[in-house]
């Protein structure tokens, strides 16, 4: 499928933003809500365990960067992110255990979501085409397919790229659970370089080396060979 060219630049922000905003309100509803689930309030309190995109929008994450990149990448990609929600890892009785916990949520969700837009995709979607009047289908069914297209690759990309092992992405609290204490100390003092060897590692495209045999695989498996953008 590569429709992308037939539809207006309204259009094209729409089916890559709203999966974007889908994604990252529910990546962080869901480091929250286990959260909440093993002891810890905090992000409940502070009204984060909400899918109103408002209470989770960063301003430069959730709305200056995906644009910036839109446009630069003359409307085929857009990323971001949002406010992480605060947590307060000494309310659980493992505080380790219980922050590796929160944290593999939000990928787990990210999974889940980019499974449920392909069974949408390759599943439901079909089952309209013929019974809908063309006219109807060529308006709406390339825009709501490209949508559940993007829907799947910015969930496997928020879900592979959050376990890479750099703090303060998500698998880095996974590590920092698995290591003993005095290990898991010198890691963790890594996070305060953490943005800078991310942004190198984009800068010089060795991030996107390292996650793109990850990501693509899962993504045509979802997708499957008719829906390659």
């Amino acid at each position: 499928m590569n429709d992308m060219e037939t539809l207006s630049i309204i259009q094209k922000i729409a089916v890559m933003a709203l999966p974007l905003v889908f994604a990252i309100v529910l990546h962080e509803v869901a480091h929250g809500w286990v959260a909440n689930k093993l002891g810890d309030p905090t992000a409940r309190y502070s009204g984060r365990l909400t899918l109103n995109p408002i209470s989770h929008i960063d301003p430069f994450g959730t709305i200056i960067m995906p644009l910036l990149l839109f446009f630069l990448s003359d409307g085929r990609m857009v990323f971001g992110y949002a406010k992480p929600v605060p947590i307060n890892p000494y309310n659980f009785k493992d505080p380790k255990k219980g922050m590796a916990l929160c944290s593999l949520a939000g990928p787990g969700v990210n999974i889940l979501m980019a499974i449920s837009f392909a069974i949408l995709l390759r599943l439901l979607l079909p089952l309209f085409e013929g019974v809908v009047p063309q006219n109807a289908w060529n308006w709406f069914a390339v825009p709501i397919a490209l949508m559940l297209v993007y829907g799947v690759i910015i969930n496997v990309v928020l879900a592979v790229l959050n376990m890479i092992p750099i703090p303060p992405l998500d698998g880095s609290r996974v590590v920092y659970w698995l290591l003993p204490d005095k290990q898991a100390s010198a890691y963790y003092r890594l996070e305060q370089y953490g943005m800078f060897i991310l942004i190198g590692l984009l800068a010089f495209g060795i991030l996107g080396k390292i996650i793109s045999p990850i990501i693509w695989p899962i993504v045509s498996l979802l997708l499957g060979e008719n829906f390659a953008l």
